[in-house]
């Protein structure tokens, strides 16, 4: 009878294992204004840190062209728009150091998605500011280099909470990604973001 039992227990156990979603989306902001360092050391480090932890990472930018610099080659999966939201157990979004501030209606509806879906979501530097325009940090602690904070309205409805990574619920932001680091000596927080995001995850599978 005990044996009945445990096998019973194992037939519903083991499937919770193996369906575990363990699928994270990179989503790239396409107009850099330094690709190739961007990429390799942002880019680049956030899919390792995720893979060596044993998650999946699929890149999706709005126009899924090659992405390519002097010594890297990135090759999205995806459009933005062919996106599955429930496809993904997690949501990461690069600084990229664009050249500007423009935020697409698609890029908000993404954003906004996301949230609804009550996914975690980890945005670094620029990708803070889109998460801003988005209207998905009203009443939500951030980080962000505080010079920046100017550039959207939409901070002050938000609790700034510094440069370092901060989570608020599903939503971890980091303040200083390595262009930010380049330009100013602050700490990278490409690593402790990518980290902040994989236990969030690990915690909720």
């Amino acid at each position: 009878m005990k044996k009945i039992a445990l096998i019973l227990m194992a037939i519903i156990i083991l499937p919770s294992f193996q369906t575990a979603n363990t699928k994270v989306l990179m989503y790239i902001q396409d107009n850099s204004m330094d690709l190739n360092f961007m990429l390799t050391n942002e880019v680049a480090k956030m899919k390792q840190i995720l893979e060596q932890a044993g998650f999946e990472v699929d890149i999706a930018s709005i126009s899924g062209e090659i992405l390519k610099s002097e010594s890297m080659t990135v090759k999205p999966d995806l459009m933005l728009s062919k996106v599955n939201i429930r496809e993904y157990s997690g949501f990461i979004v690069p600084c990229m150091a664009p050249k500007d501030t423009i935020v697409t209606l698609q890029e908000k509806n993404f954003i906004k998605e996301v949230v609804k879906e009550g996914k975690p979501l980890a945005a670094q530097t620029s990708a803070v500011y889109l998460l801003a325009e988005s209207g998905v940090l009203h009443g939500k602690k951030f980080a962000m280099e505080e010079n920046l904070i100017n550039l959207s309205p939409k901070f002050k409805n938000a609790v700034y909470s510094g440069i370092g990574v901060v989570q608020d619920g599903n939503i971890i932001t980091s303040g200083t990604c390595p262009m930010m680091m380049k330009m100013t000596g602050l700490k990278d927080g490409t690593a402790e973001l990518t980290n902040k995001l994989i236990q969030t995850l690990k915690s909720q599978n």
